[in-house]
C-alpha cells in the first residue's frame, strides 16, 4: 500500500447515475436537499446532472449552481457539442464529456478510435473556453484494449483536461487487474491525473475503489448507498471510511455526516437500507454471539472495527439474547434493569433464554428475560 499522505478527490453521482437505477426519481426539492447534505459531508465534487436531459434538468441544475455550495459542481455531458452548449448554461464551474472506448461500445455506437480521438479533441477544446474544470471519461475502461487507452489519455493529457475517468461500465474488473491497469498508465503517462468509476456487478466496487487509490488514482466517484444501475456503483460510504475512517488517507469528508446523508437518500429513492448494509445498515452494531458480547463489555474494539458515533449513528449499540448468547449478555442486559446477578446466576439462566429463543424463533426481550429470571431463580418481591 502507498503512503496515507495521499490527497483523495471525492466525486459523487448520486444526482446521476444514481438517479438512473430503475425507477428512481428526485423531485428538484430533494435534489437540493442531496446536494446540500453532500456538501455537508465534505464532498469534493457533486455531478449534478445531465444537461441533454431536457428543460427541467437544466432548471435543476441551475437551482443547485444558485446555492454556492463548496463543493465543485460538475454537469456530465456526452461526446456531443450540443450537450456541452446546453451544459454551458446551467452555470456549473465544471464539465465531464463522456466517450465510449471499448470495441463493444464503439461497435454498439457505430463509432470507431478515430472518431473518439478527433471529437475528444473538437469537444474538449470548445468545453475549456467556457469551464474552469473539464474532465474527460473512458467508458467501459475495463475493457478497452490498453494501447488504445494510452492513446486516449496521452490525447487528454496534451488538451489540458483536468481528469481521465476509468469507468469500469459493467463492474467486471478484480482489485488486482485495475492496479495493474492504473499502475501501467501512470508509469507510461506520469502526472497523468486518473480518477476510478466503478460499478458492483460483482460485488467488488468498494474494494475496486479503495484499490484504484493504492494503485495511483487521485479521485473517485461513488453513490451514497451505492445507488445505482443494475447492481449500483461503489458507495460513498463505504468507500470513504475504507479510505479516510480506516486506512487514515486525507480529505475534505466529514464522516459524521454519513448517517445523515445516507438515510436522506434512502428515504428520498425508495431504496431503503439493508439492515445489514456495511456502515449505515441499523443491524450492523448488534451482537448476539456469546463470545463476542463478551469481548465487547470488556473493550469495544474487540468485535467492532470503528465505533457508532464516528459515522453519525445516534443509536448505541444492542445485544441481542438469542440462542447463542452468553451468560455476559445477561447480566448486561438485566443490569440494565438494575437487576444485578453474579456469573453463577447467569449460567443457571442461560438454558432457560436459549430455549425460549428458539421456541419464539426471535429475541428475548428485555421483559421476558426479567420473567425467566424471577421464575427461574425464585426470586421474591
Amino acid at each position: 500500500m502507498k503512503t496515507h499522505d495521499v490527497r483523495v478527490w471525492m466525486v459523487d453521482t448520486t444526482l446521476r447515475d444514481g438517479e438512473q437505477a430503475p425507477g428512481v426519481f428526485f423531485r428538484p426539492l430533494e435534489k437540493l436537499t442531496i446536494a446540500r447534505r453532500l456538501a455537508e459531508c465534505g464532498v469534493d465534487e457533486i455531478e449534478v446532472g445531465i444537461p441533454a436531459m431536457g428543460e427541467f434538468a437544466c432548471r435543476e441544475i441551475k437551482a443547485i449552481a444558485q446555492m454556492n455550495l463548496p463543493s465543485m459542481l460538475t454537469c456530465w455531458c456526452r461526446a456531443v457539442k450540443k450537450d456541452i452548449e446546453l451544459a454551458i448554461g446551467c452555470n456549473t464551474p465544471g464539465v465531464h464529456i463522456s466517450f465510449p472506448t471499448s470495441s463493444i461500445l464503439l461497435k454498439t455506437f457505430e463509432k470507431n478510435e478515430a472518431w473518439v480521438l478527433e471529437t475528444l479533441d473538437d469537444t474538449v477544446r470548445f468545453a475549456r473556453h467556457y469551464f474552469d474544470q473539464v474532465s474527460v471519461g473512458a467508458q467501459d475502461a475495463t475493457r478497452t484494449d490498453m494501447d488504445f487507452l494510452l492513446r486516449f489519455c496521452q490525447a487528454s493529457i496534451g488538451l489540458g483536461v483536468h481528469r481521465v475517468r476509468l469507468a469500469d461500465t459493467v463492474g467486471m474488473i478484480t482489485p488486482s487487474a485495475l492496479m495493474d491497469m492504473i499502475e501501467t498508465l501512470l508509469i507510461r503517462l506520469p502526472g497523468l491525473a486518473l480518477e476510478f468509476h466503478g460499478h458492483n456487478d460483482l460485488g467488488m466496487a468498494t474494494a475496486n475503489a479503495v484499490s484504484a487509490v493504492d494503485a495511483g488514482a487521485k479521485a473517485i466517484s461513488v453513490t451514497v448507498n451505492g445507488l445505482g444501475e443494475r447492481a449500483g456503483n461503489a458507495p460513498l460510504e463505504e468507500t470513504a471510511m475504507a479510505l479516510f475512517g480506516i486506512g487514515a488517507k486525507k480529505s475534505n469528508m466529514r464522516l459524521s455526516e454519513l448517517a445523515r446523508l445516507c438515510n436522506t437518500v434512502a428515504r428520498f429513492s425508495g431504496h431503503q437500507i439493508h439492515a445489514t448494509k456495511p456502515i449505515v445498515g441499523s443491524r450492523i452494531f448488534s451482537h448476539e454471539s456469546g463470545i463476542h458480547c463478551a469481548g465487547l463489555l470488556k473493550d469495544a474494539r474487540s468485535y467492532e472495527l470503528y465505533d457508532p458515533e464516528q459515522v453519525g449513528r445516534s443509536t448505541p449499540r444492542q445485544m441481542i439474547l438469542g440462542v447463542h448468547s452468553g451468560s455476559a449478555a445477561i447480566k448486561h442486559a438485566l443490569a440494565h434493569r438494575n437487576i444485578n446477578i453474579d456469573a453463577d446466576a447467569a449460567q443457571r439462566l442461560l438454558p432457560q433464554v436459549r430455549s425460549a429463543a428458539a421456541a419464539g424463533n426471535k429475541p428475548v426481550t428485555p421483559e421476558l428475560l426479567e420473567s425467566i429470571y424471577r421464575r427461574t431463580l425464585c426470586v421474591k418481591q
